[in-house]
C-alpha cells in the first residue's frame, strides 16, 4: 500500500455467512513479523525491577496533594524508584497476609495518585490480578464489579470510602478487606466490621507487610488485569488482559518511538491526569516506569490543572479530544482579544509554519524563530518543556490537531485503540504531517484488515477501501470475564471485530469514519450513520456537544445541543437579546440561530438533505457522567440520552411538523 504498511495476506471474497474482507496489512517496522516479547520476560513487575536497578534514586512518583499550606499547594514531593519499589513489596506482602494469593483479584478504586500505582505494582509483584474500579462510576457499577470480579480486597481513595460502604451490604460474599489510600475513621471502620469486613488506613496496612516476603513465579499468560469498560449500553464488560499483552503494548510503543522519534528516558516527566482506571493512561505510566521516567500527578481538580502543569513542567503530555478542544478554544479566545498587529503576526506565523510542515519539515525545523517569538507563550502554558503530545480515546478534530501541531512546539501523535486491544493499535508517525486527521499505521504487534459492511455501503475491496476494522496479534484481550457469549461475538476466526469503521489512506494510515453499531434507518429508507454526522456538526464553533437522533418512524433528524456559552452570549449582545445563558437556551431566536449555523456547517461539508437537522433543543448543562449520559471517556450513551430527553425529542418532532406560516 505504501512505505508505511506492508501487505501480508490477500483479500477474502464474500460468502453467504461472511462479508468480503480486504487484504491484511502490518506496520513497515514489523515487516519481518510481529514484534514478540523478549525471551524470559514474564511480568510488568520486571519493568519496575529493572528501572530500580538502573537508577534507584531517580524520582518516580510525585504529588502535591499533601503539600498544601493555607489552601495553596506547594512543590511536588517525590518518591524515588527505590522507595516506591519497597512500598510495593510491603503492600504486596500485606495483601498476601490477608489471604489473597497469586491468581486472586484486588480492586483499586480512586483517582490518580502514588498509592494507585504502588497498589498496582504490589499486585504485579505477587501475581495478583488488579481490577480498576472507575473513579467516575456510581455505587451500582462499583457493586457490580466487586461481585462480578469476586474481589476479596479493595484499595480505596479516602473520599470514595462512603461509596464503598454504601454498597458493602451487597458485597460481603467476596469482599473481606478495605484499605484506604489515606485515613479511615473509627465510625467507618466499625460500620464495615459489623458486616465482617476489616478496614485499614494506608499506613496501618503497610505495617502488616515485610520487605523479606518471597515473590511468587509469574507467567506472561497470567491475567495481569481485568479492566471493566463502561460501554454505551448494558452492564460493564470485564476485559481480560494478560501480562504478555500488556508488556507487548508497552514495548511496541517503545519500538515505534525508537524508529520514528525519541524513546522515553530517565529525564522525562509525565503528567498524570487521565484516569488510571482506563487503559490509555495505564499503558503510558507503565511505559514511563519501564523507561525510568518520572510521573507527576495532578491534584484532581481541573481548576488547578494549569497550575500543576506549570509546577511540574512535564515533557510528555497525553490528552483526549475534549481536553485538547478546550485548550484550542481557550487559546483562540486569547488570540481574538489581541490587537490587530498581534492577530496579524499570529496568523502570518501560523500560515508560514503550516506550509513548512506540509512540505515535510520536522516540527523543530519548520519555524524555530517563530516558535520562539510567537508560539512560545502557548508552549509555556504546558510548562515549557513538553516534547511529545499524544491523543486518544476519541477522534481528534482535524482543525484542532492542525492547530496544536503548529502552535505547541511539540510532536503530536493521534492514536486509536480499545481496552480489548490493550490500548493503542494504530498511531500516527511522529513528524509525518500528512497523517493529520488519521489515526496512523498499525502498531508493531498487530495486523489489521477491513471487512465490508454492506448495509452501510462500505466495501473493503473498493478503490478506496472502507469497512469494519478487524485486528489480530499479540496485544489482544483474552476474552470477557464470565461472558463467553460476548467473546465469541467479537472474536471470530482469530480476528477481533472492533465495531469501528475505517478507511485506508494511500499512505497506509487509517482514518476512522464511522461506528458500525450506531446506524439507523429513517422512515423513507435512508440509512443514517449518526457518529459521522455528529462529527461534522461538531465542527460548528457554536456547539460544545451534540446528540443527533432519528428513528424509522420519522423522516428527519433532530438534536440536543450544548451551545458554546461565549458564542451564544455574543449573539445575544449583537442582537439586543437579554438573559443569562440558561434563558438564552430557551430563546426561540437563539435556537433558530444555532440550527441555521449547524445546517450551514452541514452544507459546507456536503451532508445530504436527509442528514440536515429540522429542530434542536439547547441544553445549558453539559452531558455529564453523573447523569449517566456519557461514558468516562465522554462517548455518548445513546439509550440513556433518549430516555433522559424523550419528552424533549417528542416536542422537537411535533414542533418541526407544524407548517411554517
Amino acid at each position: 500500500m505504501s512505505v508505511y504498511t506492508v501487505k501480508v495476506e490477500g483479500s477474502r471474497p464474500a460468502t453467504e455467512e461472511k462479508p468480503s474482507a480486504g487484504p491484511v496489512y502490518r506496520c513497515i517496522y514489523a515487516k519481518g513479523g510481529l514484534m514478540e516479547l523478549p525471551a524470559g520476560l514474564q511480568s510488568p513487575w520486571e519493568f519496575l525491577s529493572e528501572s530500580v536497578k538502573r537508577n534507584p534514586k531517580n524520582p518516580m512518583l510525585g504529588s502535591r496533594r499533601r503539600q498544601i499550606t493555607d489552601g495553596k499547594a506547594g512543590p511536588y514531593a517525590w518518591l524515588t524508584y527505590a522507595e516506591a519499589y519497597d512500598s510495593a513489596i510491603r503492600c504486596g506482602s500485606a495483601i498476601r497476609g490477608r489471604g489473597v494469593n497469586p491468581g486472586d483479584r484486588c480492586g483499586i478504586y480512586g483517582s490518580n495518585c502514588p498509592e494507585w500505582i504502588i497498589t498496582m505494582e504490589a499486585c504485579n509483584s505477587q501475581a495478583i490480578t488488579y481490577v480498576p474500579l472507575y473513579d467516575t462510576l456510581g455505587a451500582n457499577a462499583v457493586e457490580f464489579i466487586i461481585n462480578h470480579a469476586e474481589l476479596p480486597i479493595v484499595f480505596v481513595q479516602e473520599s470514595k470510602l462512603s461509596a464503598i460502604l454504601t454498597c458493602l451490604p451487597s458485597c460481603t460474599l467476596h469482599l473481606k478487606t478495605i484499605v484506604s489510600f489515606g485515613k479511615i475513621s473509627i465510625i467507618q471502620q466499625k460500620e464495615a466490621e459489623e458486616l465482617g469486613v476489616a478496614c485499614f488506613s494506608w499506613e496501618e496496612f503497610s505495617l502488616l507487610g515485610s520487605l523479606d516476603h518471597e515473590l511468587p513465579p509469574k507467567q506472561k499468560t497470567d491475567i495481569g488485569t481485568i479492566m471493566y469498560t463502561s460501554g454505551t449500553t448494558g452492564e460493564p464488560k470485564g476485559v481480560i488482559l494478560s501480562n504478555g499483552a500488556f508488556m507487548a503494548e508497552v514495548l511496541s510503543m517503545d519500538h515505534l518511538l525508537r524508529e520514528t522519534d525519541k524513546v522515553g528516558t530517565e529525564e522525562d516527566v509525565y503528567f498524570s491526569f487521565l484516569p488510571l482506571a482506563h487503559i490509555f493512561d495505564q499503558i503510558m505510566e507503565t511505559y514511563c516506569i519501564y523507561r525510568g521516567s518520572s510521573i507527576g500527578f495532578w491534584q484532581g481538580d481541573v481548576r488547578y490543572m494549569v497550575e500543576d502543569l506549570l509546577e511540574l513542567k512535564p515533557t510528555i503530555f497525553c490528552g483526549v479530544p475534549r481536553v485538547y478542544d478546550r485548550i484550542y478554544t481557550g487559546i483562540m479566545h486569547k488570540v481574538s482579544l489581541g490587537g490587530t498587529l498581534r492577530k496579524t503576526l499570529f496568523q502570518y506565523a501560523y500560515n508560514h509554519k503550516l506550509r513548512n510542515l506540509e512540505k515535510g519539515l520536522r516540527q523543530d525545523e519548520a519555524a524555530p524563530l517563530l516558535d520562539r517569538l510567537v508560539f512560545d507563550k502557548i508552549k509555556q502554558a504546558f510548562g515549557g518543556r513538553v516534547r511529545l503530545m499524544l491523543s486518544g480515546a476519541a477522534p481528534l478534530p482535524s482543525h484542532v490537531e492542525e492547530f496544536l501541531r503548529v502552535t505547541c512546539c511539540s510532536v503530536l501523535s493521534q492514536g486509536y485503540g480499545l481496552t480489548e486491544s490493550c490500548g493503542g493499535c494504530f498511531t500516527s508517525v511522529a513528524n509525518v504531517y500528512s497523517m493529520v486527521g488519521t489515526v496512523g499505521i498499525p502498531m508493531t504487534t498487530i495486523e489489521a484488515r477491513l471487512e465490508s459492511v454492506p448495509e452501510m455501503g462500505y466495501d473493503a475491496l473498493a478503490s478506496v477501501p472502507r469497512g469494519e476494522i478487524c485486528l489480530r496479534g499479540n496485544t489482544l484481550f483474552s476474552g470477557y470475564q464470565k461472558r463467553q457469549d460476548l467473546t465469541k461475538s467479537v472474536l471470530v476466526d482469530g480476528w477481533f471485530h472492533t465495531g469501528d469503521v475505517g478507511e485506508w489512506q494511500p499512505d497506509g494510515a487509517m482514518k476512522i469514519i464511522d461506528r458500525k453499531k450506531n446506524i439507523f434507518k429513517l422512515s423513507q429508507g435512508e440509512y443514517v450513520a449518526v457518529e459521522n454526522i455528529e462529527s461534522t456538526y461538531s465542527r460548528c464553533p457554536l456547539v460544545t456537544s451534540i446528540w443527533v437522533y432519528g428513528n424509522s418512524f420519522e423522516s428527519f433528524l433532530v438534536a440536543v445541543v450544548v451551545p458554546e456559552g461565549k458564542a451564544l452570549e455574543q449573539w445575544a449582545m449583537d442582537n439586543c437579546e437579554s438573559g443569562d445563558f440558561k434563558s438564552l437556551c430557551q430563546n426561540l431566536k437563539a435556537r433558530k440561530f444555532i440550527l441555521d449555523e449547524l445546517n450551514s456547517t452541514a452544507q459546507k461539508h456536503h451532508l445530504r438533505g436527509f442528514e440536515m437537522l429540522k429542530a434542536v433543543y439547547l441544553e445549558p448543562v453539559p452531558f455529564e457522567i453523573e447523569r449517566d449520559l456519557v461514558t468516562p471517556t465522554f462517548k455518548l450513551k445513546r439509550p440513556q440520552l433518549l430516555k433522559y430527553y424523550k419528552d424533549r425529542i417528542d416536542e422537537l418532532y411535533n414542533e418541526a411538523k407544524v407548517p411554517k406560516v
